[in-house]
This record gives structure tokens, sequence and C-alpha cells, in this order.
């Protein structure tokens, strides 16, 4: 790959300058696995030279975390180092920027019974539920990007040899986080312009209703009075402008809790907590999942359905148009950062307070009275394809076409 140095300290210095958007001497926390150390070196070097006043490395394995899930007694399931918990909210706290690297691999744990991976789920959720309120409220910066690995490449290019493969992901990452444009600083610019103008639009519209159908999927929801079109980027507490996902094509909003009638089928696999989920369904009454099936990852599903009460629901509504840079990859990437920008998608659990008027000042009972959905999880899963249509209902009881074949109309 021809410039490969020089696109990686491109890809490291978005994530800094427009994913976190990081400040002068600002503290920054980098989550990220042990095989991801050689971008990671670059990445701190580029935080030091943009200003940052600490950089702290938070490391990970999965072949360890695929030990503990495999052979651990199950009480150790159930534990989360609370010390961890309160270390990063004491962080955000301070103002820290937080910034998650990942390196997928979507059948890591396709061999650990589902009860044990939905245990230290849960133990994690519980645990983190304080230092969420810090990224879901959007009052600190974040960003969350990925780097290929060997078995995330082989699952996206069977065909391809393991070099060959690692060659395709990263040129299509590069790409599609604009790291090969001349300047992708100013190309991500001109994207969040682009994405603000169309938030700018639904915002002005104060749609009551929305009407997804394509094939196997039939659904109609209603939006809170209050609901906000959020997407690209936003503001931290401080006013600081962070884009939360690198790459990113999204507009989203709340749905009302209770208001989903109909089924939605899913159009790419779902990968959670290291198992793939595919070709599945989800029937609405209320708004409530009141039935489910699945070719494949059943239990899966059936384990995130079960996280709490709040899982039987959805917290988020997103527009993607399937004509965009991801989708036209014509690739599914078994990764919900990326399949997610591909496709329109829901998201079951948590809705964000950000997508309500003062929703980010807002307790859990505010939030519920508002018709906002409270979880321990949000999962994203993708329902959009080049057939959907989507129809809104206006204040005044007017019915418009939003989208047509799977494209803005």
């Amino acid at each position: 790959m021809q410039n490969f140095e020089a696109q990686l300290e491109k890809y490291a210095q978005l994530a800094i300058k427009v994913g976190v958007n990081l400040q002068p001497s600002q503290l920054l926390v980098v989550n990220a696995p042990v095989m991801a150390a050689y971008f990671v070196r670059t990445l701190v070097k580029e935080a030091y030279k943009a200003g940052a006043g600490n950089v702290h490395v938070e490391w990970h394995d999965e072949e360890i975390t695929h030990t503990k899930l495999s052979i651990a007694p199950f009480e150790a399931l159930t534990q989360y180092p609370l010390w961890k918990a309160k270390g990063y909210e004491e962080m955000a706290e301070a103002g820290a920027a937080v910034m998650t690297i990942s390196i997928p691999n979507p059948d890591l744990l396709r061999d650990i019974p589902g009860e044990r991976i939905a245990a230290a789920n849960k133990a994690n959720a519980v645990a983190m539920e304080g230092f969420k309120k810090y990224t879901q409220t959007g009052k600190i910066s974040w960003t969350t990007i990925c780097i290929p690995g060997e078995e995330w490449a082989a699952k996206i290019f069977p065909y391809a040899s393991a070099e060959e493969g690692m060659t395709l992901l990263w040129e299509n990452i590069f790409n599609i986080v604009r790291a090969s444009a001349e300047d992708p600083v100013a190309a991500w610019q001109q994207h969040l312009s682009n994405v603000r103008d169309k938030l700018s639009l639904l915002n002005s519209k104060r749609y009551k209703k929305l009407f997804f159908k394509s094939a196997g999927t039939d659904l109609s929801m209603a939006l809170p009075d209050k609901h906000l079109w959020v997407g690209g980027g936003i503001h931290n507490e401080k006013g600081t402008y962070f884009v939360p996902n690198l790459p990113t094509e999204e507009v989203f909003t709340m749905p009302l809790k209770h208001s989903l009638e109909g089924v939605v089928t899913s159009t790419k696999p779902l990968n959670y907590g290291g198992n793939v989920i595919e070709n599945f369904t989800l029937t609405f009454k209320e708004g409530r999942i009141v039935e489910f099936t699945a070719e494949k990852g059943y239990d899966t599903l059936k384990r995130l359905i079960e996280t709490d009460e709040g899982a039987h629901y959805i917290g988020e509504v997103a527009l993607v148009p399937h004509d965009s840079p991801i989708s036209n990859t014509n690739l599914v990437f078994f990764n919900t950062l990326f399949d997610e920008n591909a496709s329109c998608h829901l998201a079951i659990g948590a809705a964000y307070p950000l997508s309500i008027e003062g929703g980010s000042a807002m307790g859990k009972e505010e939030l519920e009275q508002q018709g906002a959905n409270t979880s321990l999880v949000h999962v994203d899963f993708m329902i959009g394809s080049q057939n959907m249509e989507i129809s809104a209902e206006t204040a005044e009881g007017n019915i418009e076409i939003i989208f047509s074949k799977g494209n803005w109309a």
C-alpha cells in the first residue's frame, strides 16, 4: 500500500482533531487492544503534538477476554473492578476526552455459552453506568474508531490471503474515513456541513410520526413533541464540537417509547458480544418487542433483549441513505460502527438524552416522562436497503415522502 505510514498519521490526526477535537492541555484517555499498539504509538505522538496535557492508555487483550469467558468461575464474570469504573468517572469529571480503538473479531466468542457472555456484559454495563452518562449526554468529548485485524479482514474478504485482506481492509477504511483525501480535516468539515444542513431541515419539520416499509418491514412510530435530530458531531458542555463516530453518515433521534407498531427485518448481520446475529425480525406492540426470530444467533438476541426491561424497547431511529460511502463499497463489515453508517437502523435499549430538548440535563425519571427509553444497553441494528420507503406525518396531519428507494427523496 502506497504511503501507508502517511495515511496512518492522517487517520490518527483525524481521530484527534475531528473525533475528540482535543483541546490544549486536555487529558486524552485511549482504550485499545494490545494488537493496536503500532497505531496507538502514532496516535499518542500526534496527540502530544496537538497539545495534549497527558495521554493515558488503557490496554486490553482479546485472548485474555476469551480465556476468562471460557474457564473463569462464573462468579468472576459477574464482577467488574469498581476502581476502574470510578477512575473513568473521575477522569470524565476532570474533562478528559475519551477515544476507543477497536479491532473487531466477529467470531471471537462463538464457542462461549451465551449466559457467560451475558453475565459479563451486564456486569460491565452496571459498573460503567455512571461513566456512560458522561458520553450519552455529550458532557465530554469521545469518539470510536476501528483498525483492521486479520480475523476481521478474513471475515470480510474470505477469498484473499491474510496480507491481501489486511491491505484491502486498510484501503477501504482510509477511503471511508476520508483519510485518503488530500486534506482529510477539510473533507470532514465539508461532510459535517452537509449533515448539519439535513439536520436543520428535519428539525424544522417537527414530524409527528415515521413509517418504514420494505421487504419484511412494516413499522410505524411516533416522535416525542420535543425530539431533536442529531448527527455528525455535537458540542460538549464546554462548547467543543466533537464527532463520536468515525465514520458517521447518520442523522438520528429518539422514538416515543410506547409508540412502535409492526415488524422490522434486519438487512445486515449484527455482531454483538462476539457473536453474529443474522436475518432476524422484531415484532412490536405498544413499543415493546413481543416476538422475535433469528436464522442465526437466536440465543444471543434473546439474551440481549432480556438484559433489562428497557432492552425490550427502542431508543434510537437513524436515517442513512443507501447511496453513501460505506454502502457503496458493497461490503458487509460485520461491525456496527461501519454497517450502521451504511444503512437506516434502530437501536435496542437506551435513547440518547441529547436527542430531546434539554435532555442532557434530565434525570432518568424525567427522560422517561418525555417518552425516552432507558436501559443498560444501546445496540444498533440495520434495517435499511435500496428498497426502503420512509414517509412522515407532519404536525398538520399531511404525509410526506422522505426516503424513496433507499435514498433521500
